[in-house]
């Protein structure tokens, strides 16, 4: 059973004395020491300790009580090594005080204006952190006054990283497995209301999973993806765009600089460069410049339950296939049905007998404006753009695709998605 008392501020323990039994001087407390691991409220181990213009370690199993205001001391000399960091420990107020740390609640930043510490079961863990403005307040007051200054609202260790790329100890880093639970869009967020520094580290973490990398440079802004993806060789530029979607990638191409298109393009894997190529010969401004290359188009002789299992089996991505289109013997459009008319369709049924006739579309010459109307008109999720003979699709536009380009830019910050807390 865990048994915490009430919380210490790390700010009434920093620049304290360190006292001897009898409460003697015996130096200043610069640092407290905790080593990362599995647990939710990481350890102290130690605490750094300036003695005679030397800073020094002392282990935690020396320390009788950490209070506000003084350390005391429980040994009989201290040991007059000088302190050395060891790979994967903290140190409390040079590594995380007034420096971001990433929520995993909501994927949010905040800032840590003051750290809590707690005796639990005989030792002294880092139980949580204060973002708010009292945390500061309690920071920057002198003494006592500050530490009388009450407690904000705590956010529980369990569920913050720390950001260590300016640690040096190179085994800190953010666990790959913690960021995963977080959707692509919020982890986009994180980077982009964090430093350059702080988004390498997310990007260096989430880039384990070659998919999730790709997710997250989808759903950066072009400002962002350009300022990740710079500094990067040609051939890791490459796989990056070549996970993306064809369109994102294509997005992307255009916003680099000039000389490096065609090097990274032709780096890119078949089919992709294909899809790429294709989509960089239209206006990005227009119905052409805007689809995806990928959806799904079925004879309209097959049966829903043939339908079904193509959905299952299809690469595309799950927006685009919310509605398939349907074709006739010749392979012309004809009509589609969407996801929901095949779950509520018997199996055995054909497509021909369930899909819609026509096809509302729109063309790929056509601009944002007119697109939205079509999609809004006909309550389309999912407008196919058709080549102007009616004879083939040449892409879909979902309505995400849209919303993207309607919001302000900056719209996340200006609501208040990615701004840290303070």
């Amino acid at each position: 059973m865990t048994v915490a008392t009430e919380l210490i501020h790390l700010s009434g323990v920093i620049n304290r004395p360190l006292v001897d039994r009898t409460g003697d001087r015996l130096g200043r407390v610069r640092d407290l020491i905790v080593r990362l691991g599995d647990s939710p409220h990481p350890p102290i181990v130690g605490v750094v300790v300036a003695i005679g213009g030397r800073d020094l370690f002392v282990p935690v199993r020396k320390i009788s009580a950490i209070e506000p205001g003084d350390v005391r001391f429980d040994g009989d000399r201290v040991d007059l090594r000088r302190f050395e960091r060891r790979p994967g420990e903290l140190l409390l107020a040079q590594d995380l005080k007034a420096r971001h740390l990433i929520n995993l609640v909501g994927g949010r930043l905040i800032r840590a204006n003051e750290i809590e510490l707690a005796r639990v079961d005989g030792g002294w863990e880092v139980v949580g952190v204060d973002p708010t403005a009292r945390g500061l307040l309690r920071r920057v007051l002198p003494g006592r006054l500050g530490q009388h200054s009450g407690a904000g609202a705590i956010v529980d260790w369990g569920s913050i990283e720390p950001f260590v790329s300016h640690v040096p100890t190179a085994r800190l880093r953010i666990p790959y497995r913690k960021l995963a639970r977080l959707h692509p869009a919020q982890i986009a967020d994180l980077v982009e209301a964090a430093s350059h520094e702080e988004g390498e580290e997310i990007i260096e973490a989430v880039g384990q999973d070659r998919e999730l990398e790709a997710d997250v440079f989808e759903e950066l802004d072009p400002e962002h993806q350009v300022e990740f993806i710079e500094a990067r060789s040609d051939a890791e530029a490459a796989k990056v765009l070549g996970s993306m979607a064809a369109d994102d990638a294509a997005d992307l191409i255009t916003e680099m600089d000039q000389e490096r298109r065609r090097p990274i393009l032709e780096l890119l894997p078949e089919p992709q460069r294909q899809k790429v190529r294709s989509l960089l010969s239209y206006n990005p401004e227009t119905a052409g410049g805007l689809m995806s290359p990928d959806f799904l188009v079925l004879p309209e002789t097959l049966t829903v339950a043939d339908a079904r299992e193509a959905i299952r089996s299809s690469a595309a991505p799950r927006e685009a296939l919310s509605v398939v289109f349907v074709a006739d013997a010749a392979g012309l459009p004809i009509g589609s049905v969407s996801a929901v008319q095949l779950i509520q369709a018997e199996p055995d049924a054909l497509l021909s007998t369930v899909a819609t006739d026509g096809v509302a579309h729109v063309h790929p010459d056509w601009d944002l404006g007119a697109v939205v109307r079509k999609m809004s008109d006909f309550n389309l999720t999912v407008a196919p753009v058709l080549d102007h003979e009616h004879g083939s699709i040449l892409g879909v536009i979902t309505v995400d695709d849209v919303l993207e380009l309607l919001l302000p830019s900056g719209f996340r910050r200006d609501y208040g998605v990615t701004a840290a807390e303070a």
